[in-house]
């Protein structure tokens, strides 16, 4: 597929996000989904084709302007990419072939992995690739050492690029989903150099192809970070020279994967991103590729209730753009059915509004305290403009949202930016619509404004205005 309706998507020069290649702003809005999820169950065997388009329409119409998806997604047996090793199923081509296409026709773009790792370590003895069905590989911890599995990935990687890397709905590789130590035999000291020559193949390829090539990333389970210091994690995934943009999946133990509240996993988020920002040294763009109650949902059997589901999904979002992420992050659903709710994409549309409202390709942003009494804030910004976000502390109610009934008069917010006139928008998240603006002028302290009635929280977008 080499179609030049939809453009390509680059990292911005000299910023930490995305542009078109025609030079407009590009923000990853969006989520996880999966080939065998209702949403896009009906594209297998062209059982329902118009169902999916739809789909996607109303998916764009909330703002949604990206999906991650995985090309072999083996949660079910009869969704293999290949069978046998090398051959891929016809089947699986053609509902790739018509996803593409419909997301060429209705304007939405693809982070593509090329394995399900999780399902494929699971269901290890039904995969084509065990050396049981016939493939080259005796177990799953062997994965990232093995010449001939590495053979039969570049192979996989090799038919992707060939039948859909000319794409522009084709906005990145995710090169490998979750890389782990236990795909390498309890060691991580072969990540470079496999990410490496994954990378190396596809650039090449695409190259020779199609004269450029598409971002690439490669995505971590964040925990790990933590779990496993004592292994060379953060190198590869935040500073792999190969590498265009840094992802994690950003879960943390009892407060993201199982939240009682929705504050502190927005805050958990918030630090998260900080720290992954000062583990990248070139200024690379950053963004969370899954994020979610996983604990409550896969453990617990837990699927969360939806007026708490939708605020705690919007205070991540806002958490992660605030502190410096790209966009809002990409939740995996962990809903039963495994779909997002109308209220998140209402809050992705949300976003998706505010975006005008920063000027991304000059935005140098740096994480930076921000001061608002009675508020937990995050802000990032650099000389000339800011990104805050604000929600209240205490004041919660009985199943852990936060009251919007309760509302502050008026609140002054200090943030350090060098002096001047600002412009300072302010944002109602929950509406996605602005409210009335001010101006602030900075002195050798710093920025300090006055805002109206805050209610439950609150976004701004603050501009630095010329002469």
């Amino acid at each position: 597929m080499n179609s030049d309706h939809l453009p390509w998507i680059t990292v911005a020069p000299g910023a930490p996000y995305f542009i078109t290649d025609q030079g407009e702003d590009w923000t990853p809005i969006g989520h996880n989904e999966a080939i065998s999820w209702a949403n896009l169950l009906p594209l297998f065997k062209r059982r329902d084709l118009p169902a999916v388009e739809q789909h996607l329409r109303d998916l764009v119409a909330h703002g949604v302007t990206c999906l991650r998806l995985m090309v072999e997604y083996a949660q079910v047996r009869h969704r293999y990419f290949e069978r046998p090793v090398g051959r891929p199923v016809p089947a699986m081509v053609q509902l790739w072939d018509d996803l593409f296409a419909m997301c060429e026709r209705v304007g939405m773009r693809i982070l593509l992995t090329p394995v399900d790792t999780f399902w494929m370590w699971l269901h290890w003895r039904h995969h084509p690739w065990n050396k049981t069905n016939g493939g080259p590989l005796d177990h799953p911890s062997r994965l990232l050492l093995c010449g001939t599995t590495r053979t039969a990935i570049k192979a996989r990687l090799t038919f992707m690029v060939e039948r859909w890397g000319g794409s522009g709905a084709l906005f990145a590789w995710d090169l490998w989903n979750e890389i782990h130590y236990a795909q390498a035999g309890d060691t991580a000291d072969c990540f470079p150099e496999f990410i490496a020559d994954l990378s190396n193949h596809v650039r090449t390829l695409e190259q020779r192809l199609y004269g450029r090539s598409h971002p690439q990333t490669v995505s971590l389970f964040g925990p790990e970070l933590w779990w496993r210091p004592d292994l060379p994690l953060a190198e590869p995934i935040f500073r792999h020279p190969d590498l265009d943009f840094a992802s994690i999946h950003i879960y943390r133990s009892g407060t993201i994967d199982n939240p009682t509240d929705t504050v502190r996993p927005a805050l958990a988020m918030g630090r998260i991103v900080r720290h992954c920002l000062r583990e990248i040294a070139d200024g690379r763009p950053f963004f969370d590729t899954e994020h979610g109650p996983i604990h409550s949902f896969k453990d617990k059997h837990k699927t969360l209730p939806e007026a708490f589901d939708d605020e705690y999904f919007r205070h991540m979002s806002w958490a992660h753009l605030a502190s410096g992420g790209v966009g809002g992050g990409m939740r995996w659903p962990n809903r039963k059915p495994h779909v997002l709710t109308q209220g998140m994409h209402q809050a992705q549309g949300a976003m998706s509004r505010f975006l005008p409202l920063v000027d991304w390709q000059r935005f140098r942003r740096q994480p930076f305290p921000v001061r608002a009494p009675g508020f937990h804030a995050l802000g990032s910004g650099d000389e000339r403009q800011a990104v805050i976000w604000l929600v209240r502390r205490g004041g919660r109610m009985a199943d852990g949202r936060v009251d919007p009934a309760r509302v502050t008069p008026e609140q002054q917010i200090t943030l350090p930016m060098p002096p001047g006139r600002y412009r300072v928008e302010s944002w109602d998240t929950a509406a996605g619509a602005a409210l009335a603006p001010t101006q602030g002028v900075a002195d050798e302290r710093g920025l300090s404004f006055t805002t109206p009635a805050l209610g439950a929280d609150r976004a701004f977008a603050i501009r630095r205005i010329e002469g």
